[in-house]
Order: C-alpha cells, then structure tokens, then sequence
C-alpha cells in the first residue's frame, strides 16, 4: 500500500479515536464537563496523539532501516565474479535498483507478469527485452546475477512494505483503544497532551540542529578519508589546481590556494560594488527619504534578492561579460581577453549584495536612539555632520555585522562565478582574467560519474569543509559584533 494511504488511515484512525476518547471521557463523568479533570478536547487529543505517534514514528523508521537492510542482504548475494572489473559494488547495486524499479512499473503497466517477474526461471534476454519495449532500463543488456538480485530486492521490499502497513494500522488501533480505555473524569489527559507537544516542539527545534552536526561529520569524515589519500601540506599549500582522472590521483596536483585566492578576489570587488552603494542607500532611505519614498524605494530595491542566483549569471554571461568586453577588450584598452572574468563576477554579484548591505544597515540606522540625533541637532549640528558624527559612528558596529554577513554570502556563491568568472584557477593580480572559486570546483569535480573512492572526489568534501571553517568564522565575527551593538543600544 502507498505511504500516502498509510497516512491518511492512520490519521482517520486518529479522528475516530479523538471522536470516541472524548465521549468516553464525558460518558466516564455523568456528561457533566466539571467533574472532569481537564477539558473533554485533552481527552480527544489524548487518544489521536497515542494512535498517531508511534504509528508515525514507526513508519519514518521502517522506512530508513529497510532500504539500508535490503539493500545489505542484496549486495551479499552478488559474488565477486558479477562484479565487471570496471564497475563497484556500488554501482552494480544501482543497477539491481533500476532494474527492479523498471520490474515494477512493467508489472503495473501489465508488460511482464508477476509470475514472470518472480520467476528464477526467467530468460534474461525475453525480461531485458521487455524492459526496453516498455522503456524502463538503458542498459543494453541484463546478466543474470543483476536480474536474480533485482527479483530477491523487489520480493523484500513488497514483503517489507506489507508488514510496515499492518504493523502501522495495527499500531495506530492499539494506541487508540489503550488511550480510549484510560479515558476517565480524573485522568490527567492535560498533562499528557501538553508533555507530548512540548516534545514536538523540542523535536522540531532539534531538527536543525541534528542537520548541522550531520552535515559537519559527513565533511569531517570525507575529508579524513582525502587526506587520508593526499597529503594535507600539499592541499594547503599548493600552488597549482590541476586534477587529473587518471592514475587514481597520482598525477593531480590539488592546491587549494589559487581557488581561495579566486573566492577573496572576486568577494573583494563584489563588496567594493555592494558596501557603497548598499550604505548610502541606506542612509538615503532612513535619514533623508519621505515616508512615500521610502515605502516605494525599498521594497523595489530589496527584490534584488529576491531574484536567482542563475539569472545574475546569465545576466554576468550574456550582458555584463560583452559590455565590458567592449571596452576594456581587444577593440578598447586591451585588457581583457574574454567576456568571463573576475571584473565580470564581481559587479553582477555586488548588485546582487546590495539589498543584504542596505537592507541590514538601513535597519541598523534606524535603531540608533532619536535622542542621539536631538542632541546633536541642539548643539547647532547640521543633518550631515549628524549623520557623519553621530549616527554613522553609533551604528557602525552593526554595519560591520551586515558587511561580514554579505562576505559570507559572497564566498559561497556559485552561479554567478561558474556563469561569470570562468573556471580556470590561478593565482594573478589582473581582475579582467578568468578566475574560479572553491564553491565552482565542489561542483565540478562532482559532476559526473563520481568514483568517491579517489581523491579527485573526494576533494571536493576538503573544499567544502574549508568552505565551510571560513564562513563560520565570519558569521560568528557578524555575530558577535551584532549582538555587541545591541547591548549597546537596546
């Protein structure tokens, strides 16, 4: 049965116990709600909680375990010998996958019969045939270890789905009758409706946390395993970028500092677009606009974040790259050989900063206590020499905050420099030559037919974690800050 019916009749199960736990309760007490010791819609949630959470909780479960416990006992069956030299394990797994999803789907559409797809005895070449004719698999031609194994997975599963379903609804009406039983006038049905949604609330809060410490350890024990394979100094510290497919990394040469290089480059001239432009609007917006400038200017310039980042890069490639091409190109000044470059990156992703900068300040500014401004008004200050000497020197904390999160936004931008920057990875001074970035690298080296058993993969969680280090320490330096200046004002 599909998950989707699963959950729709357990949460009817759900429903028919809060209908039938609330009348209980009212039964238990003569009808008359005082002589009960919560409300009769604690007793209704009562019975739905207990009838919908470990149904629940058993299903998420169910469906983590299994797939990884199939797919175990699966990969046992297949000997060494049907494994090709050329593939994995791993890869043949996904194979079986396919070919018991393309068993499926067959089955469904009445191509193959259920016997036939069950069958040991099965002719390899009729069922591969079959599949094409249905299209289901590209491969070209199914061996008999692969169908043999696809056949045990598709048996697992259904067999496995089936007794999640009973094990569920049944779950689900024994957590309802229990609930319906304990039911009466002096139950604490409030105590235990507010303790399990207090553990709800706990639960979510904890989900983004439990994702942070998953992410972090998947980087952490990616990039032990690189190092594991390639020496450490020489990614810190190499100068060159040149992975090769070959060899299993013998001949790559993995140094990490040109593609630091390219990201602080291209950060520094899109924040030398963004923090100007981004601050004087601010100060614009919150000191000199009129109430109906500000309600119209605003929000216009705060949609530049609301746009993706891949149409900034096909605004960089197809606009920004040509325009400056034209004039400081081949026909201009000659300093420019292609239209992607670290120039290009930069300005498209500074306009695209301009709303973090000016939004974030703009809020900062407004913060700064009236009193301040008064004052400095009462002693014969203009609005400019208030603004330079007294609000700017107030909120500059908390503009040093909006910058640093803007760097960090800028460091992990991808779009834009793949589009825009190009992909070569050197270390050079001259902002109109082709530049790439870590966050361009991850990509590429993960794009494909990844063989995670080799460093040319697995550099990419390296370049990930580094990534990751220096925009951590630049939130918590935002932080920090941030949290000084309210302190300060608040």
């Amino acid at each position: 049965m599909p998950i989707f019916w699963i959950l729709l009749i357990v949460l009817a199960i759900a429903a028919i116990g809060y209908v039938a736990g609330r009348a209980r309760a009212l039964a238990s007490a003569g009808g008359d709600i005082r002589a009960l010791h919560s409300l009769p819609s604690y007793y209704g949630w009562n019975a739905a909680i207990k009838a919908m959470v470990p149904a629940f909780l058993l299903i998420i479960v169910w469906l983590i375990v299994q797939p990884i416990y199939v797919s175990s006992v699966v990969s046992g069956m297949l000997s060494d010998g049907a494994i090709p030299n050329s593939s994995s394990r791993g890869l043949v797994m996904a194979e079986v996958r396919r070919v018991a999803e393309g068993l499926d789907n067959a089955v469904a559409a009445g191509v193959i019969g259920e016997d036939a797809a069950r069958s040991a005895r099965a002719d390899v070449i009729d069922i591969t045939q079959r599949l094409k004719d249905a299209g289901q698999i590209v491969t070209s031609q199914i061996t008999q270890p692969v169908l043999r194994a696809a056949q045990h997975f598709r048996i697992m599963h259904s067999t496995g789905n089936m007794m999640m379903t009973v094990a569920a609804l049944a779950l689900a009406v024994l957590g309802a009758l229990w609930a319906i039983r304990e039911n009466r006038a002096e139950f604490r049905a409030r105590n235990i409706v507010e303790t399990s949604v207090r553990i709800l609330l706990i639960s979510a809060a904890s989900i983004a946390i439990l994702t942070t410490i998953g992410i972090v350890l998947s980087l952490v024990f990616n990039t032990l395993e690189f190092f594991r394979l390639y020496p450490a100094s020489d990614f810190f510290f190499g100068l060159t970028w040149s992975p090769s497919f070959s060899g299993r990394g013998g001949s790559s040469q993995l140094g990490v500092l040109p593609l630091l290089w390219g990201t602080f480059y291209i950060s520094v001239v899109a924040l030398a677009v963004a923090v100007p432009i981004g601050l004087f609007s601010a100060i614009y917006l919150s000191e000199y606009a009129s109430p109906r400038v500000r309600a119209i200017a605003k929000p216009m310039l705060e949609v530049l974040a609301g746009i993706p980042t891949i149409v900034y890069g096909l605004f960089a490639l197809l606009t920004v790259g040509p325009l400056l091409l034209s004039v400081f190109g081949a026909d201009g000044l000659g300093w420019m050989k292609a239209g992607t470059a670290v120039m290009t990156a930069g300005l498209v992703m500074g306009v695209m900063l301009i709303p973090f900068v000016s939004s974030l300040s703009d809020d900062i500014i407004n913060a700064v206590p009236q009193s301040m401004r008064d004052g400095s008004y009462g002693l014969g200050a203009t609005k400019s020499e208030t603004i330079r000497q007294v609000v700017l020197p107030a909120a500059l904390p908390g503009i040093v905050g909006a910058i640093l999160l803007a760097a960090s936004r800028a460091i992990g931008e991808t779009m834009i420099v793949v589009l825009g920057a190009g992909a070569a990875a050197r270390l050079s001074l001259n902002p109109f030559e082709a530049m790439t970035t870590v966050t361009a690298k991850i990509v590429s080296q993960l794009t494909g037919d990844a063989d995670f058993a080799s460093p040319e993969a697995l550099v990419a969680f390296a370049l990930g974690m580094t990534l990751f280090v220096l925009t951590l320490g630049l939130n918590i330096l935002a932080l920090y800050i941030v949290r000084k200046y309210r302190e300060q004002y608040e």
